[in-house]
């Protein structure tokens, strides 16, 4: 019998996670990769949460639980080992200037409390402009967006909390997420047309970026767990992901509007570029349109994770194909049915 999503679990259960922000995409995932595991998972919601919202799910203990309140998280976190911190604030800078840090050091304050080890998800910001092709743990981080500085600084900050002796803390930085629902590029940008035979891209359709399909990165946030006491103190791991051009997602693309009869006449998916100037114009009135503006650069400079660490670690690095990835990537955004159309499996 599933217990019911607000009662307290054991606390001497071997392995048990708090997730920070569970009814987010990662958070929700990293919910369902650690119970599906066999941890038990101690779900953080903000405490305005509704139980009629959120879903229950074998092995998770939803709490509704304001984030910055760690005496009563902690107490109801008792005997948590690991922590991920899947919190993330709106888009805009003024956000993640005003909550980042703040949403950083309730994360760090509860895993103090509980003598545990911290997960951060990162990702390229860090490494600004001028980054190489290869990205490795001790690539120099030399960010050049607003965002980019706030990711080295909130990093740094974590490393120093882990100096004391009472937490540890590891981060595993991959590229842009896809999969599990909305809020990614894939949706707000460039397949949100694709019932209509379009896409919009971001960059050139030669320049190969990596991505991260959240159900593997999830469940890689578990194996890590598992292995963390091989880990220093403070760690920096790589998810490398699906390392892919335009040209490949086109092609995913192309097949399932194919199935779907999206195609246009020609036989071919319309291929659009993405209006940056005009985002930028749009971003003096609209914050959102600004944040986004900053990340232009991602998309027109090749570049790769290494994941030769991580590999050491836990083995072979977690990887859904490619071609399926997308393919549940739209079913999960209800573009897509599970089912082939009658017309496919002629």
């Amino acid at each position: 019998m599933t217990p019911h999503p607000f009662s307290r679990p054991s606390t001497d259960h071997p392995s048990t996670v708090l997730i920070l922000g569970a009814r987010g995409r990662l958070g929700l995932a990293a919910a369902r990769a650690f119970a599906q595991a066999g941890w038990q998972v101690l779900a953080q919601v903000r405490s305005s949460a509704q139980s009629a919202a959120l879903p229950a799910i074998p092995g998770v203990w939803w709490m509704p639980v304001a984030v910055e309140d760690t005496a009563a998280l902690a107490a109801q976190a008792q005997g948590a080992q690991v922590v991920v911190h899947a919190l993330n604030p709106a888009y805009t800078h003024k956000a993640w200037r005003e909550q980042a840090p703040v949403l950083m050091e309730a994360a760090i304050a509860v895993t103090r409390q509980l003598r545990a080890t911290l997960m951060l998800p990162g990702n390229v910001y860090n490494f600004g402009e001028a980054m190489p092709p290869v990205l490795r743990e001790d690539t120099s981080q030399a960010a050049t967006g607003f965002k980019g500085r706030m990711r080295v600084q909130l990093e740094q900050h974590l490393q120093a909390a882990t100096r004391q002796g009472e937490m540890r803390a590891v981060v595993l930085r991959a590229g842009d997420f896809f999969g599990t629902g909305t809020g990614s590029w894939i949706d707000q940008a460039i397949a949100k047309d694709l019932p209509r035979g379009r896409i919009t891209w971001p960059g050139p359709l030669d320049v190969a970026t990596p991505w991260a399909y959240l159900p593997d990165l999830a469940r890689t946030f578990v194996r890590v767990a598992q292995a963390r006491e091989r880990l220093a103190a403070f760690e920096c791991l790589h998810f490398a992901g699906h390392h892919v051009t335009a040209q490949q997602w086109l092609h995913s693309f192309t097949a399932i509007a194919a199935e779907q009869g999206w195609l246009p006449d020609a036989g071919a998916l319309r291929v659009g570029q993405l209006p940056w100037p005009l985002l930028r114009v749009m971003g003096l009135v609209a914050p959102t349109f600004a944040a986004l503006a900053d990340m232009r650069y991602l998309w027109r400079t090749p570049h790769r994770l290494d994941n030769t660490r991580l590999r050491a670690l836990i083995g072979d690095e977690l990887h859904t194909p490619f071609d399926q990835a997308v393919r549940q990537a739209l079913v999960d955004l209800g573009l897509v049915s599970t089912r082939l159309p009658r017309a496919a499996l002629a």
